[in-house]
């Protein structure tokens, strides 16, 4: 691996445990500046006084989230978007560049491709713009992976799912996202089929802390990297103490009760 990028991947990942715990934060392109997206170095310190491994978000908001003082944090930055007052709004479109991150100070750089879509030529043709340009800056690429078109009848079916994550290995991803599939085996099957760090997302926020925290630690028994997930973590109630039970489930491989003790609520 080109040592620049080594360099920027341990800004991301755990250097003991090769996991990751990255919280999201591009959500206001899409659907406006929700609950927990408002004042943006409220969210980061709060996050970051958990002990999250980076936040990623888009090339505008870096100004608004960056703090100084605070633990530190990676930085991935964002490269591609859509809004849900689109027609199309799984079409999306590359609204910046390598460049531009790396002049925000990023240490790594993601992209959406959303398989099955009508566009998905030109969201494939962008991932693969994307990792070419990426690995001449020797600047990690997460490939945010999902299967959301006609043709798709279940995006959570593993074999979807590993669908979804070899095509981004393929197309030069150092970091796969892509949904659980529900359970370990089907789950360790996907990261099975892939040579890079798998995380899973979040999707929407859900009702049990406890499923949550389940879901998270059963991805990583399964040999999963962690997690990239957002609503599920910046609009908890309590944010820094499930960072923190996260930590463990992820890095200290904690299981669900003791980590259910540390957030204090199911």
């Amino acid at each position: 691996m080109h040592i620049g990028k080594k360099i920027r991947m341990e800004r991301i990942f755990n250097r003991l445990t090769s996991r990751t715990i990255i919280v999201p934060l591009d959500h206001g392109v899409t659907v406006g500046p929700i609950e927990g997206l408002v004042d943006m170095r409220e969210t980061v310190n709060s996050i970051a006084e958990g002990g999250v491994d980076a936040v990623l978000m888009h090339k505008g908001l870096v100004r608004c989230g960056h703090r100084e003082g605070g633990k530190d944090v990676g930085l991935i930055v964002h490269l591609s978007s859509s809004t849900s007052m689109s027609p199309m709004p799984n079409a999306k479109s590359l609204t910046a560049s390598v460049e531009d991150a790396i002049k925000h100070g990023a240490d790594g750089v993601s992209v959406h491709v959303n398989l099955g879509d009508d566009t998905e030529r030109e969201m494939l043709a962008d991932l693969g713009k994307v990792a070419a340009q990426a690995s001449d800056w020797g600047i990690p690429l997460l490939a945010m992976m999902y299967a959301r078109g006609p043709k798709v009848q279940n995006q959570f079916d593993p074999t979807v799912v590993a669908h979804c994550a070899r095509v981004a290995v393929e197309l030069g991803a150092d970091i796969v996202k892509v949904p659980y599939t529900g359970d370990m085996d089907t789950f360790s099957r996907v990261v099975d089929s892939t040579c890079v760090p798998v995380v899973i997302a979040g999707g929407p926020k859900m009702d049990s802390t406890r499923e949550f925290i389940q879901m998270v630690h059963d991805s990583v028994r399964a040999g999963g990297a962690g997690l990239s997930v957002g609503r599920n973590i910046f609009q908890h109630r309590r944010t820094p103490q499930l960072v923190k039970a996260l930590r463990g489930v992820v890095h200290e491989d904690w299981d669900v009760e003791q980590a259910i003790e540390i957030v204090g609520e199911d």
